[in-house]
């Protein structure tokens, strides 16, 4: 399979241990953020102390009231993902020569969440901060839930594919964690990885930024700075994503990883939980940065997200002219690569060599990480831990770039050697 781009002792590795070392750390984020002060130390003089049983106390039992929460948030996604119309969008030719069919009705799903939310808790109908007082649980639940999930994937992708986009390499492991299909889907409109990746998983990261939000002025009465700073920042960027999901049915989660452990378990799981962690850390540590301290980080974090937009809207954009476009006032600079699908066709794609693009390969993950660390640092320095996310970012882009890239190499050859001379940066211009 394409994907496993490293060599098979590091790709074992990485895999087995992601598979047994994710769930832990997600409970073991959890209870240092919200039962440890945030503080590493703690947890750790507390497991040191306890040993196993420490953390088999620690670790919480999924209840009916999670499951609730989940089987409600989750039905209610699906169902606004059937049936608020969309325009019709066309994702990018498969490997098998497949063209997926998506309705874009991701704004629509995104207002709907949170004015349905809002309106709740504004009502008097459900209270956000049971979703807080419940975060373990739910989290717990999330991690089973979600396996079981990863099985009926596997699973569904050996007896009933829903495309030639789909296939096994034989090898147990690699099929569980990267996944069978690339296009799964239950039924003809309902596709899965729309679903766990954008609908459940990005839409829980504002719905739990909310949460965090209320939760606090519920405790004390009002919203710190850092928190609102925090809350508007993350809103901004998921507000971005749904404004752009159509260009994201063209990124490597959607046209490249298939659907199993890595995609679907991270965005069911893992978004909800380590992406949302600076504003769960928050909760509990109401900082006040004071007016001019705020709206520098805001200010700051907002020009990271719009850079990050332009840049994938310059390059979505060049695509839809056929390059017929112009990039900072001037028409685009460009090399027309062909390569070969596997069923033996013939295509051409265009790759854009100047605007953001003439910068590095990836320069949309330099703003990307940026935003990141401007909506984690309103929680200032005590504790390292809310910057874990910033961190795993990094990482996470840094390998996607070169599974990107490796990926690109193979596809399209002499054209790729071509376009690195051309822009010869892989993420910071200069530097990498």
């Amino acid at each position: 399979m394409g994907e496993t781009v490293h060599s098979p002792l590091v790709t074992y590795v990485s895999m087995l241990s992601l598979l047994t070392l994710c769930p832990p750390f997600v409970i073991l984020l959890w209870y240092t953020m919200v039962h440890a002060d945030g503080s590493i130390s703690q947890t750790w003089d507390y497991l040191k102390q306890h040993m196993l049983q420490g953390f088999i106390n620690i670790w919480p039992r999924p209840t009916a009231t999670a499951w609730k929460i989940i089987a409600c948030y989750a039905a209610f996604e699906a169902a606004l993902q059937l049936l608020l119309p969309g325009k019709r969008v066309e994702g990018p030719v498969s490997p098998a020569g497949n063209r997926p069919v998506y309705k874009a009705n991701g704004v629509a799903a995104y207002i709907v969440t949170l004015l349905t939310y809002l309106g709740l808790w504004w009502f008097g109908i459900f209270n956000p901060s049971v979703v807080y007082d419940h975060l373990g649980e739910i989290f717990s639940a999330l991690i089973f839930g979600s396996f079981v999930f990863c099985v009926f994937l596997y699973l569904k992708g050996h007896i009933a594919p829903s495309s030639t986009d789909s296939g096994s390499s034989g090898n147990l492991i690699i099929d569980f964690y990267w996944g069978m299909e690339l296009y799964p889907r239950i039924g003809k409109h309902f596709d899965i990885k729309v679903f766990t990746n954008c609908r459940f998983g990005m839409m829980s990261w504002a719905v739990l930024a909310v949460t965090y939000c209320i939760k606090q002025y519920e405790e004390n009465g009002t919203v710190a700075d850092s928190m609102l700073v925090n809350t508007t920042l993350m809103l901004v960027y998921v507000t971005k994503f749904f404004w752009w999901e159509a260009g994201y049915f063209n990124t490597m989660d959607i046209a490249h990883d298939r659907a199993g452990f890595y995609i679907c378990w991270g965005c069911l799981v893992w978004v909800p939980s380590i992406y949302t962690s600076p504003g769960m850390y928050l909760v509990n540590h109401p900082i006040n940065l004071g007016t001019q301290l705020a709206l520098y980080i805001l200010v700051a974090g907002i020009l990271c997200i719009y850079i990050n937009y332009d840049c994938d809207m310059q390059r979505q954009e060049f695509r839809r002219t056929n390059g017929k476009c112009f990039v900072w006032g001037k028409a685009p600079s460009k090399i027309v690569a062909s390569y070969t699908t596997s069923s033996g066709e013939t295509k051409t794609s265009l790759l854009l060599t100047s605007g953001w693009w003439g910068l590095s390969r990836h320069f949309h993950y330099v703003p990307e990480i940026l935003a990141a660390f401007f909506w984690t640092v309103p929680a200032l320095f005590d504790h390292f831990l809310p910057y874990f996310y910033v961190i795993f970012l990094t990482i996470l882009l840094f390998d996607r770039a070169k599974r990107d890239d490796d990926r690109c190499r193979s596809k399209y050859g002499k054209y790729w050697k071509l376009y690195c001379e051309k822009v010869p940066y892989r993420i910071i211009p200069g530097i990498y």
